[in-house]
Order: C-alpha cells, then structure tokens, then sequence
C-alpha cells in the first residue's frame, strides 16, 4: 500500500522531577541539602530513510511519545535522561506544522534529521536553591513537560526523470521495459492509481531514476482523474519525458493540455527541462504517423515501450541531460536572517484578569510545585525580579485578580 500523506502528534518526554533531600550521616550535623537534578526528557526526530518508500508506518502510527527522564535523588544522584524515539520517514518528505501548513523541513538525503518535538527539561533538586538566607530550602523543582506538536507529512518522490502523459499513453509499459520495477498494466484508463518508481541501469554502471504518476487529464486542476494529486512527485525531478501515444488524434492539443495542467500545479514546472518520445511505434498505423507528428514537437524520440524499440537511445539521452543538469551549480537565494526582538514576556488583559506570555516565566510556571509554599514563594521571587508585579500594578490589577501563565491560574497579590 503506497501513503504519500500523514498526519502524526510527536510528544517529546517530560523531564524528570528534581529531588529534595538532606544529606544525613552520622557525627555530620547540618549536612545541608543533597537533591540532586531530573533528567531531560527523551527528543522526537524525524530521520530520512532510503529504505523506505512510503510514509506507510507513521500512516498507522499517529501518536509518537518521548521516553521520560529520571527523577533525581539524594546524594546528588542525577535522574536518567529519556532515550530519543526515532521516527524514520522516506527521504523527500516535506515537513508541515498542521495548524499553519508552514514548511519546517525537508529531509532529503539519506540520514538527514529534523528535531520534532523536544524533551523536558528536568527539574533542580534543592542543592540549586541553597542560599546564605535559606540554608535548608525545602522545594525542588518540577520536570518540564515535553513540546506537544502536529506535523503534516507529505512525500514527494525523488527521481532523475519525471514521465508525464495522458491517460493509457503507455508510462506503465515504458517504465515496465526500461527498469525493474512491475507496475499494473491494463488497456484501460488510470490503470496507474499510485506513482511508481523505477531504476535504469545503464552501461559503465550509469544509473537513472524515473518516476511514473497517474494520467493527466484536463481538468486535473479542478479535481478531475488522478494525475493532478500525484504531480508533487515529480516536482522534484530534474528532466520531465513527455510521453505522447502516436494514435493520439490531436497531440498538439494533448501537450497543450499536459503543459497548462503542469504550469497550474505549480510554477516550477514551467521552467522544467523536458524531452518528447512519441510511443507505441509498434502499430504499423502509428509508424506511419510519426513524420507528420514530428514538427509540433523538439527533436521527439520514436519508441515502442512493448517492444523497447528506441529505449536505450532515449535512455542515453536522458541521462546525459540529467548528467548536465547535477553538474550545474544551483542558484541558491540565501535569505536574509532577520533579528526581532522578543521582550522577556507580554502582558495583556483577558477575560477574568491578566494574561502572562514568554518562554522564560512559562517554563519556570510549569516547572513549579505550587502546593508548597516555599516554592510558590521562590517562583514570586522571581515574578518580582522579573519586573512582572510592577508591569501588573501599572495596568491597575487589584488584589485578588487572575493571573494566567499557559494552564495555571494565578491570584494576584501586590505584597
């Protein structure tokens, strides 16, 4: 079964707790604090594989987890770090967060990694909070939850040669003789219900990639036949072969149609080199068609994909285009970084009080045991040190008001 789309949750691994604990040995009095720290929560990694071939795995698979980290202990033992979860996708998958569609990654060669979802950090034990005020500091910090995050995942095949035709213009067939790869082959139309990759082998040890995709019809862009939802597959593809049956009775229009449907689906196309091969020479008619068809087309091939008449010559054209094309640098417009600052948090009014934004004063909210006190009152502390009471006092916050930080609700209290 081929799955060239999924949609998956990654959920890095909480980290582990930090430990409050005191060190007690005999004639040792007062041996001061000894929690020791949690450990970080375990990472989610998509990681390119060159093995697979489809996104099959995660298909069925839509939550991914990260392993926990310890918890700390006394002695200043630290808790374990969680182990990372790999999750290999295929290589050319595209990498989208769900609730923007926004690109995050491209994995395409073989190894490449991408950092999904990050593990919780994990909490200091009390050693941390040892201070020449409070020698016995009776609170320890919470593990960081884990990044909770949706991905779309979205496969594009990587091939040499992209084989673009209407409906039974015979892709199948030719792929069929040219490689080792065995796709359905049927006198029907859209016998082809899924893209199909095969590999030529050619002399000298040469190798060439090509990738078929369902027939194009007109009115793919609206939804119509199947080609239109496969063509990201060639989007990648350094050369297009346009496969035009010579029994066709108007291939002029039929490369009109295949090239509007192309430039619609994406802008890339357009500027895509291609090479024409007009097929199925074997019917003695077609044969007969060849010189009048020729002049509406660049230098077209003539060849029989049941026969591999005129194969290896189109091949050894093919792959001395592609061979040009991998040794020409690419263009790479490197975009400018941009520098925003980002204030150490955001304040806002909201319904029912105030509304705390920031990386820095989340974490440390998660990360507080608020049922004991001397917790809530370090974390305070730092509310304080933060400027965040006066910036709430000069918005007119009253004693009493909510205060939110992410899920935890807060009452305010000026002293």
């Amino acid at each position: 079964m081929f799955v060239d789309r999924a949609r998956i949750r990654v959920t890095g691994g909480a980290g582990g707790n930090g430990c409050c604990s005191f060190r007690r040995e005999k004639y040792v009095p007062r041996g001061g604090p000894d929690g020791g720290d949690g450990g970080k929560g375990g990472d989610i990694l998509f990681v390119a594989d060159k093995e697979l071939t489809s996104l099959l795995d995660v298909h069925y698979h839509y939550h991914w987890k990260g392993k926990p980290g310890g918890h700390g202990s006394g002695n200043n033992r630290h808790g374990r770090n969680g182990e990372d979860v790999i999750v290999r996708v295929p290589c050319g998958t595209v990498v989208r967060k769900a609730e923007t569609g926004e690109i995050v990654a491209d994995l395409v060669q073989d190894g490449q990694q991408f950092l999904a979802a990050r593990g919780g950090k994990g909490g200091m034990g009390n050693t941390h909070f040892a201070t020449s005020t409070n020698r016995v500091p009776r609170f320890a910090e919470k593990g960081e939850p884990g990044e909770d995050v949706e991905y779309l995942l979205e496969l594009k095949l990587i091939a040499d040669v992209g084989l673009v035709g209407l409906p039974n213009a015979g892709k199948s067939t030719f792929l069929a003789s040219a490689t080792a790869a065995r796709p359905k082959i049927a006198p029907y139309p859209f016998t082809t219900l899924s893209p199909n990759l095969g590999v030529a082998l050619l002399s000298d040890h040469r190798t060439l990639t090509l990738a078929d995709i369902p027939g194009i019809i007109e009115g793919a862009s609206e939804g119509k036949g199947l080609g239109h939802e496969f063509l990201r597959h060639i989007e990648r593809t350094r050369l297009l072969l346009f496969l035009i049956d010579l029994g066709d009775p108007d291939p002029l229009t039929t490369r009109r149609i295949l090239e509007a449907e192309l430039a619609k689906h994406s802008p890339i196309f357009q500027t895509r080199p291609r090479v024409f091969a007009l097929n199925k020479a074997d019917v003695p008619e077609n044969r007969l068609r060849f010189d009048a068809i020729r002049p509406f087309f660049e230098e077209p091939f003539l060849i029989s994909g049941l026969t591999g008449e005129g194969l290896p010559e189109l091949l050894e054209h093919l792959w001395q285009r592609v061979d040009v094309i991998r040794k020409t640098p690419e263009k790479e417009s490197v975009p400018e970084k941009e520098y925003v600052y980002e204030p150490p948090f955001t304040l806002e009014r909201c319904a029912g009080g105030f509304r705390i934004r920031g990386e820095t004063i989340v974490r440390a909210a998660r990360m507080t045991d608020f049922n004991n006190e001397e917790a809530a009152a370090h974390f305070q502390m730092r509310l304080r040190k933060m400027g965040i009471l006066k910036a709430l006092k000069r918005m007119g916050a009253q004693e009493g008001d909510s205060v939110f930080i992410d899920t935890i609700e807060l009452e305010y209290d000026p002293d």
